[in-house]
């Protein structure tokens, strides 16, 4: 056998010959077992060649190489994740959840190349998370993550762990692959096995977890959780394949994972039969999956078909119908968030829904729970929303108890017994007190949450611990957290307490963007706080803003910009902005631009419609880089209007005020001096 020779022979074999040998054998085996399914050795063979390759590379460091199969297991964790500009946006797909919209989606197809594609690849939609991977020289030198599909995150040292991921392929030239990264349905459950016998919370879904763990800023936890990944395009190449089908077959003749169960279809009614056979055989895979993606096989055809900004017009999602579950309501309770929203929770026996056990489900609002008319003793369906969040879908009547009664929400907050408003025109019942301690606990998990400050280690269960010992009372108390406070808390050493400071501190130099967002004020999401922090600047201009100026700002209404007011000018708010200051949180914007004396200097924007090859916020910096402000809202005042395709009620009112419309090429030409 290959490996006894190798083995017999090692004594003889100088350290760097040994280890080239090495590094060649564990990636043919590496390829054999995550990408061919054919095991030839054990996994304690395999152990022992990675040990001896480890051995040689510890003695001789200067033998160790960047693709080496050792760099799988980790390093020190990181500080960050670096940003990463797409170079061909990653978008996302139209979907389908009925055949009735695949025939339309087909039709549509047809009509713009004026006849049928000549052939269709059908292939699993994997319930994971977009993943980019670029080789240069053959060698894995980025992976990033989708983002917002034209910026995402470097997560290179994550994905090196991932074993299916090949450290080197055979191609000079420059590649990147496209795919998804997921967590295979065994090693999940292994994962979870694990986490209940050491007495840790379990994950609630495969996805999340996948999405969770290739972000983690330490690699070697990331090495340890059994991730897996599948490819299914090539964004860049010397030579790009003429079809879907030859691409998948490159991938996999160049080493990269390409899942099996793919199939190139003739025609629409052989996509229809390899949608409704996995249907029924999806639960029999070792990985979620909610769908069936399909694609014009040609690239030349795709090419002619194009992309919309958010997605290619030559594919589509068929999403399969939720799994669903009878159970009973035993009881319905009340959860406030952090925002106040009283939200009413149904609480039923155990069902088992997309692999993972759900005994409750929120019923959003009030007027959900009155219309569906859920109460405590009903038999109730339940489904999974995307295969994810678990939702009460309706009442089964017949079986309802004659005694049961609709449920009503309580007139006082079920936390700090304050009286709860409804405001008008509104669905949502509130507590209105800042102080209470449901919304100060939900204001503290989403500040330190990833999206938001990123404070790792502050999690739920820690949050909840200092809110319980009088440590945490708003989000500024986050920032007089000292190492005695930490150290004399159950399992917490100098070590872990010295940690979580360290993350505390680096969260002060955060972007306005994230303070934003992090401070929950409501209708301000990522998007409109990125958007503020890059047009005001500060968070004192952005506080001294009256509602006319916010409505000006794109992605900015006039219930976002009232909410911005209300919550500025609130006293508690007041104060802890200034508790936040004098503990040194950063008030500016890094991405802000002063005004250009541009071709747009002086001049007012609206943006409407959708833009060909440019999102709105790219087509904004460009003019706001021009010396233009961007308005939400037409006016007289209005310099120009920049319409786009499916332009709505703002180029009607345009053309009644006489306003200059212009399109996204006419608007180029100002910029580059024209009038």
């Amino acid at each position: 056998m290959r490996k006894a020779a190798l083995d017999a022979g090692s004594d003889a074999l100088d350290p760097a010959r040994r280890a080239e040998e090495l590094r060649a054998e564990i990636i043919r085996h590496e390829r054999l077992y995550y990408v061919d399914a054919r095991p030839e050795i054990t996994d304690a063979e395999f152990d022992r060649l990675m040990s001896e390759l480890a051995s040689i590379e510890s003695l001789h460091p200067d033998l160790a190489t960047a693709d080496s199969p050792t760099r799988r297991v980790g390093g020190e964790p990181a500080q960050g994740f670096a940003a990463v500009e797409h170079a061909t946006p990653m978008l996302s797909l139209e979907n389908a959840s009925s055949w009735e919209e695949a025939e339309a989606w087909r039709a549509r197809v047809a009509r713009v190349l004026g006849e049928e594609p000549s052939g269709y690849v059908a292939e699993l939609k994997i319930d994971g998370l977009s993943i980019s991977l670029r080789y240069e020289d053959g060698v894995l030198v980025r992976a990033a993550t989708r983002g917002d599909g034209f910026r995402g995150e470097d997560v290179t040292d994550n994905v090196r762990t991932i074993r299916s991921i090949p450290l080197r392929i055979p191609e000079s030239s420059p590649l990147e692959a496209r795919g998804e990264v997921f967590y295979p349905r065994s090693a999940f459950r292994k994962l979870n096995a694990e986490r209940e016998a050491a007495g840790e919370p379990m994950f609630a879904n495969a996805r999340n977890t996948a999405a969770g763990t290739i972000r983690l800023l330490d690699s070697r936890v990331t090495a340890k959780r059994g991730l897996a990944a599948w490819m299914y395009s090539i964004a860049e190449s010397r030579k790009l394949p003429a079809t879907q089908a030859e691409t998948l077959e490159r991938l996999r003749a160049l080493g990269l994972p390409t899942h099996p169960h793919w199939r190139r279809c003739a025609t629409f009614e052989e996509v229809r039969s390899a949608v409704d056979r996995w249907e029924s055989e999806r639960a029999d895979l070792d990985f979620e999956t909610d769908g069936v993606v399909v694609k014009v096989d040609d690239r030349g055809l795709q090419a002619e078909l194009g992309s919309t900004s958010k997605s290619p017009r030559w594919a589509l999602a068929f999403k399969y119908r939720a799994e669903e579950a009878t159970t009973v309501v035993r009881g319905i309770s009340v959860q406030v968030g952090r925002t106040g929203t009283l939200t009413p929770v149904a609480h039923f026996d155990p069902i088992v829904l997309a692999g993972t056990t759900v005994k409750r489900a929120t019923l959003h609002n009030y007027e959900d729970l009155a219309r569906k008319d859920v109460r405590v003793g009903d038999t109730v369906v339940v489904e999974k929303g995307g295969d994810v969040i678990p939702k009460v879908v309706r009442v089964v009547p017949e079986m309802r108890p004659p005694d049961s009664v609709p449920f009503a929400m309580p007139a006082l907050c079920p936390v700090c017994g304050d009286p709860v408003v409804r405001e008008e025109g509104e669905v949502a019942t509130r507590c209105v007190n800042p102080g209470c301690p449901a919304m100060v606990r939900e204001a503290l998990r989403h500040f330190c949450s990833r999206r938001a400050m990123r404070i790792e280690g502050l999690g739920e269960k820690l949050v909840d611990q200092l809110v319980r010992e009088g440590l945490l009372s708003d989000v500024a108390s986050i920032y007089a957290l000292a190492a005695d406070h930490l150290s004399r808390l159950e399992r917490w050493g100098e070590k872990s307490a010295a940690n979580l400071l360290g993350e505390i501190e680096r969260s002060k130099e955060n972007d306005l963007s994230r303070l934003l967002f992090a401070l929950g004020i409501r209708h301000v999401g990522e998007k409109a706080a990125a958007t503020l922090a890059r047009r005001f600047g500060s968070l004192d201009a952005l506080i001294e803003a009256g509602e006319e100026e916010l409505q000006g700002v794109d992605e900015v209404g006039p219930n976002t910009a009232a909410a911005i007011r209300a919550w500025f000018s609130h006293p508690r708010h007041r104060e802890l902005v200034e508790k936040l200051r004098s503990r040194g949180v950063n008030f500016l914007s890094r991405q802000s631009r002063p005004a250009a004396e541009g071709p747009l200097a002086g001049k007012t924007v609206v943006i409407t419609g959708t833009l060909p090859d440019v999102t709105r916020e790219e087509a904004a910096q460009r003019l706001e880089a021009a010396g233009a402000k961007i308005a939400g809202s037409v006016s007289k005042k209005t310099g120009y209007v920049l319409a786009g395709e499916a332009a709505g009620s703002k180029l009607e009112k345009a053309k009644a005020l006489g306003v200059p419309t212009v399109t996204w090429g006419e608007m180029l030409e100002i910029l580059e001096g024209g009038s």
